[in-house]
């Protein structure tokens, strides 16, 4: 079954489990994949008693969800749908990084895979969308960089891999300072939390925990 003949509710289900299992070890809750979606945790529990009826997830009683091999060629799916869209807008429709969530949130169930592998051709098949995250293959593999937390990288120069996508206003002050994949940056450790300078740049940038929470970076190797 084509992930296009699933309802969107379904597609929405999928591609939230694996955003928050991607970065992340072990299954999802009930209640991650409720505050995801912004629905009532008993939304979810029905949700999931479908999708588990579907053979599309696996979830033991009081326990964590993971997707099924179905589930995940589905959630991998619609993933590569929607930053594939993120990648066009940005790239070919000139919008900025923070304004192509939600835009790609409508149009990934509205798309044809035709249209889809049309944008991949034309974008000359990306790896990875404007945030970093990287963008599953046609046939479904899935790739994650070489990357960590950054509040877990040490001290030194690491490159930014990763910026997470889910709060516009900090995507756009990271951007006026020059926190965006590729940057290099020098990391120290500080009372405050995490401590970076930006490689050239004079102005040392603090963050707090939730900030480099959403920075995932590559250290630099000895």
């Amino acid at each position: 079954m084509p992930v296009t003949d699933l309802s969107p509710s379904t597609q929405d289900y999928l591609k939230s489990i694996w955003n928050l299992q991607e970065w992340a070890s072990g299954p999802v809750s009930v209640t991650a994949l409720a505050e995801r979606l912004g629905v009532r945790t008993s939304t979810v529990s029905d949700g999931i008693k479908k999708l588990s009826a579907n053979g599309l997830v696996e979830h033991a009683h009081y326990g964590g969800i993971t997707l099924t091999e179905a589930g995940r060629s589905h959630a991998l799916a619609m993933v590569r749908r929607h930053r594939l869209l993120e990648t066009y807008l940005v790239q070919e429709l000139g919008y900025d990084w923070d304004e192509v969530h939600d835009e790609a949130e409508v149009l990934e169930h509205a798309v044809s895979d035709r249209l889809v592998a049309a944008i991949d051709a034309r974008l000359g098949h990306p790896t990875r969308d404007p945030h970093g995250d990287p963008i599953p293959s046609a046939d479904g593999a899935a790739h994650l960089p070489d990357a960590v937390p950054l509040a877990q990288a040490g001290d030194g120069t690491a490159t930014i891999a990763r910026i997470a996508d889910d709060d516009p206003d900090r995507l756009r002050a990271f951007a006026q300072v020059g926190l965006v994949p590729d940057a290099r940056v020098e990391v120290a450790s500080d009372v405050d939390g995490v401590r970076i300078r930006l490689d050239g740049v004079v102005t040392d940038v603090a963050l707090d925990g939730e900030d480099a929470g959403a920075i995932w970076v590559t250290p630099a190797r000895a």
